[in-house]
Parts: structure tokens; C-alpha cells; sequence
């Protein structure tokens, strides 16, 4: 059974990305089904949007994610650059937001990472456009079977295909307690620098 350990500000950690790895690898080992699944909140002239999405490391400070940049969130983040985040871990009672600004990822190091998937994501990844309109699945899977045909070895990275890096300006961690008088603490990234200081939130 997982030990609560208090969230007080005299006990966390001054960076709060260790207390995400943390927090991640308690949700890992306390068996949370798909713990890298986290909601993705974006705004464009659509109007606002979110949808879950897999977070595929931290880099450089900022939180790793890949998508088809002509999909409704890439076209969001074109708009307006600023985004938010969700996870929420049921098994541990834990909860993490951040807000931030998001760049695209590099191509070569996208490159790197597209090569590293299974061939069958490959072929989807570059099948679909993804939150477009499309006829049928049937429509679907027949562009599969041609770009199978097409790149019978290696399969290459789309130019509508790439990584995110989410660079948090603050982030929010929250923990159950009793008599729901949970824990809210978050960091605040001090202006020009990648230092925080931290506050607590009433719950």
C-alpha cells in the first residue's frame, strides 16, 4: 500500500519536475492504467479545445509530446502558443496541471523519435490527416496498404509530423486529504530565469 507523504512547502523539492518524476513513477508502480496519458487544453479561432495525449518525456525542462501539426491542436498552437496540462493518477489520489508556452521540437531530433516507432504507427502517422474528414475507415486503410507498398524498409518522417515542448510556468501539484482538505501547491517559474518559488492554494 502507498505511504502519503504530507505535500508541505518545508518538504518539497525546490524543482518541482523532481517531484513530477516522483509523483510519475508512484502512479508506475502503483499500477495507474496508462499513467502517460494526460489531458491537453489548447485555443485557437476555433475556440478552445482539449483532448488526452501521451507525454513522452520531460526535455530540456518542458514536457515532451508529439502530434500531426495540421490537426485541430496543432493548428491551435500555431494560433496562439499557450497550453495547458493535465494528469490525474486516481490510484494515488494525485493531480498535476501545468501551463506553459509550446515550440515545436526540432526535425532531426523528431526524426530520431518517429524512426523508434513501431512501422505500423509509422504508416498511420503519415496516412492520416489527422482531425480532417475522411470518407470511410476503408479510406483509411487503403493508404496504409499503399504507403506499405511505397516504403517497403523506412518509412520517412512526415513534414506535417513532429514533437512539442511544453515549457511550464507554473505547476500545480494536488493530493488528496481527508474531509476534502487537499493539498495545493504551485510553482511559479520567477520571471527571466528557471528559478521558482512555491505558494499553497486553498483547496
Amino acid at each position: 500500500m502507498l505511504t502519503k507523504v504530507p505535500l508541505l512547502e518545508s518538504e518539497a523539492p525546490r524543482d518541482p519536475l523532481v517531484l513530477f518524476n516522483r509523483w510519475f513513477r508512484e502512479a508506475q508502480d502503483a499500477g495507474a492504467p496508462q499513467p502517460d496519458a494526460m489531458t491537453l487544453a489548447t485555443a485557437g479561432e476555433e475556440g478552445p479545445s482539449a483532448r488526452m495525449v501521451l507525454l513522452k518525456g520531460l526535455r530540456d525542462g518542458a514536457f515532451l509530446f508529439y502530434s500531426n501539426y495540421a490537426s485541430r491542436k496543432g493548428r491551435d498552437l500555431t494560433y496562439d502558443h499557450r497550453a495547458a496540462l493535465v494528469f490525474y493518477w486516481s490510484v494515488t489520489r494525485h493531480q498535476v496541471r501545468a501551463y506553459g508556452t509550446v515550440r515545436r521540437l526540432g526535425r532531426a531530433a523528431s526524426e530520431e523519435y518517429f524512426s523508434s516507432r513501431p512501422r505500423g504507427a509509422q504508416l498511420s502517422a503519415t496516412a492520416s490527416r489527422q482531425s480532417h474528414v475522411v470518407r470511410s475507415r476503408e479510406v483509411l486503410e487503403r493508404r496504409v496498404l499503399e504507403l506499405a507498398a511505397k516504403y517497403p524498409e523506412q518509412v520517412p518522417l512526415p513534414n506535417d509530423w513532429g514533437g512539442y515542448l511544453l515549457k511550464p510556468l507554473w505547476i500545480e501539484f494536488w493530493e488528496h486529504r481527508e474531509d476534502r482538505l487537499h493539498d495545493r501547491l504551485r510553482y511559479v517559474r520567477r520571471p527571466s530565469t528557471d528559478a521558482w518559488r512555491t505558494e499553497r492554494l486553498a483547496p
